[in-house]
């Protein structure tokens, strides 16, 4: 579980350039995600420092804003299941797949992957 907050992007510069983590949809400039990396899941898709990786592992297409204050109180983090992630803004729902290499250690890690695009196959 984190405690940290992720960078809040301004609300009308670039905002086109916005991008959601395609693991956690958490949405950030592109440039924060290359200078910090993913603050829910760096580890997994190692972001920091690389712009190729940026690419990969995020996405512009996306729907909906929710802007998550408290991630443990809030019913709408945990329908989203974003409720032990930071602070932020998320995509509701994101289109596209993570990385195989990321797809690949979440399963060796047992962890099952679930695309954050509300398909039958994405919902509890």
């Amino acid at each position: 579980m984190s405690t940290g907050t992720a960078a809040i992007p301004s609300s009308s510069k670039g905002a086109k350039q916005l991008r959601a983590c395609l693991l956690c949809s958490l949405i950030q400039h592109p440039l924060e995600f290359r200078k910090h990396g993913c603050p829910n899941c760096e580890e997994l898709m190692q972001m920091k420092n690389s712009a190729d990786r940026v690419t990969q592992c995020t996405t512009t297409s996306f729907d909906g804003l929710i802007a998550v204050i408290d991630p443990e109180k809030s019913w709408v983090a945990k329908w989203q299941r974003t409720s032990k992630y930071v602070r932020g803004l998320y995509a509701i729902r994101v289109r596209g797949r993570v990385p195989e290499d990321v797809e690949h250690e979440l399963e060796n890690r047992g962890i099952r992957y679930r695309p954050r695009d509300q398909t039958t196959g994405d919902i509890d």
